[in-house]
């Protein structure tokens, strides 16, 4: 069995506000303070933009770290709504999500820009969190191993030295806020053949996340599976006691 370090990190996405941060974060620590000798598991919370200095002065003290929702691939310059790398990094951040599903779909972003996303990540010094997933459409089509494979090529192109420096997240698209999971069977698949692409990229270690409805329920059962290193949560990480209750398992 591998010995890659567990990691759980909560995707908030565009929920939360001052108070409810306030109860969410100060709870977490509490927990995690509780279960810190007990726990093999790294948890991150990845909030929205206008939080990240709140979430900063809140976690700055503890084990759990933070990251954006998303990276601009570019520098600096007239990308109105865009966020940077460097901006980031001025909040501590040590992770941005980048390719997930909900910016694929709603904001139109190809893999090519993911890869390029990936790299301005890694480049600023931010650890990028990359997501893959087919939809049901593709799954029951019998593609979501091409899918995955296409959506990886350009992001695993970067070269070992950059992939060495990434998380990979495999989100079924049809698990996502459905309350649908993939069985422990299905997901183990899918991340086996990402650590096959792994290994052929000469960084076969790196850690590779289940999201998609993960609730404290199932996360033992997924995280039994030899090639998942834990998960990227969604609903479950607005609540304090579930999010523990998934970095518990």
């Amino acid at each position: 069995m591998s010995v890659r370090r567990r990691l759980v990190i909560g995707n908030w996405k565009m929920n939360g506000s001052k108070a409810e941060n306030e109860q969410l974060l100060s709870d977490l620590v509490k927990l995690q303070n509780a279960a810190a000798a007990n726990q093999a598991a790294e948890l991150a919370v990845c909030a929205p933009f206008p939080y990240l200095q709140q979430v900063a002065d809140i976690l700055k003290d503890s084990a759990i770290s933070w990251g954006g929702q998303d990276v601009s691939e570019h520098a600096k310059g007239a990308y109105t709504g865009e966020v940077s790398v460097a901006m980031l990094a001025e909040f501590g951040c040590a992770w941005a999500i980048v390719g997930h599903s909900e910016r694929r779909a709603y904001h139109g972003e190809g893999s090519d820009v993911v890869a390029r996303k990936a790299a301005a990540a890694i480049a600023g010094g931010i650890t990028p969190v990359v997501c893959v997933g087919e939809t049901q459409a593709e799954r029951e089509a019998g593609k979501t191993l091409q899918v995955i494979s296409s959506q990886l090529e350009p992001v695993l192109a970067l070269g070992a030295d950059a992939v060495t420096k990434m998380v990979l997240a495999y989100e079924p698209v049809w698990a996502i806020g459905t309350g649908l999971t993939a069985s422990p069977e299905q997901a183990q698949e899918v991340h086996a053949h990402i650590r096959s692409l792994l290994v052929q990229a000469d960084a076969p270690e790196q850690r590779v996340l289940y999201g998609g409805s993960v609730k404290a329920a199932n996360a033992a059962s997924l995280f039994a599976k030899e090639d998942i290193d834990g998960a990227l949560v969604g609903g479950a990480s607005l609540v304090a006691t579930d999010f523990q209750g998934i970095a518990n398992a």
